[in-house]
């Protein structure tokens, strides 16, 4: 990105520069799940305007304008590597600056990937297909020990030609 600004004078630059600086390189495991990151969808204001939702992206997309912001604009760069509730001030064409708030990473791809793999790691098979145990007499609360069987997860409780 630093080969595309155009001049040490290039806002880009300086911004890039200074996002570099400050950057701390962490394991996709140890990213908080409240920091914005490349196919994150974030909620962000500008100089106190009405909130925005956008989907930081790598480059500008073929898609229909106003759902990614690319890290290759001055705002998408801003926003990556951001915690919710941090801001960052731009400089503005014309000499002011605007500031840029990362009000809420409503998904990150990092944090769903830790999700997805604990619910896999916390599933076993028998959490994963349901039984039921049918007592006979159970609604009278009398207990028949020979009577009690195992019904499959789909209800199916022909025991085949073998029970026969």
């Amino acid at each position: 990105m630093l080969d595309r600004c155009q001049g040490t004078d290039d806002p880009m630059r300086v911004l890039l520069s200074r996002k570099i600086e400050a950057a701390s390189v962490v394991f996709r495991d140890d990213i908080s799940p409240d920091v914005a990151t490349l196919s994150s969808r974030v909620t962000f204001s500008v100089d106190g305007r009405e909130p925005d939702t956008r989907i930081l992206s790598h480059d500008r997309l073929s898609s229909p304008p106003g759902i990614f912001l690319p890290i290759t604009t001055a705002r998408g760069l801003a926003l990556l590597g951001l915690s919710a509730g941090q801001a960052l001030s731009l400089p503005k064409p014309d000499g002011g600056e605007e500031r840029i708030v990362l009000e809420a990473v409503l998904y990150q791809p990092e944090a769903a990937k830790r999700e997805k793999d604990l619910l896999a790691r916390l599933a076993t098979p028998a959490a994963r297909r349901a039984s039921l145990r049918v007592i006979a007499g159970g609604n009278s609360g009398q207990l028949a020990g020979s009577g009690a069987r195992t019904l499959a997860a789909d209800g199916f409780d022909d025991p085949g030609p073998s029970a026969a």
